[in-house]
């Protein structure tokens, strides 16, 4: 039998670039085990303190690594970039732009 925890990793092993977080059951208000960041299926760092350290120490890594966003996650992670962390928010894509725009209107 597979535990939950067991088929968690194998899913990570084919991730491209993730933050994760354990628990020991799906309640969100219990305190997760484990956070941490997999680039192409490889935990590359573990026990961090927070999700938004996760968030952080991923766009580091990308940063240092001069990795490329992943296709599929391109756009969110310009807009956490541009948008919420306001690091070169001079150059957006059209979509991200209109997005701004959106939300400084909803504000």
């Amino acid at each position: 039998m597979v535990s939950q925890k067991d088929q968690a990793e194998q899913e990570l092993e084919s991730t491209i670039m993730a933050v994760f977080v354990f628990r020991e059951n799906s309640s969100l208000l219990q305190q997760p085990q484990g956070i941490g960041i997999i680039i192409d299926g490889v935990e590359v760092l573990n026990e961090l303190p927070s999700v938004a350290a996760g968030v952080v120490m991923l766009f580091g890594l990308c940063y240092a690594l001069n990795m490329e966003y992943p296709q599929g996650l391109r756009f969110t992670f310009e807009a956490l970039q541009k948008i919420l962390m306001e690091l070169g928010s001079n150059k957006m894509s059209s979509k991200i732009r209109k997005l701004s725009g959106e939300l400084k209107t909803a504000q």
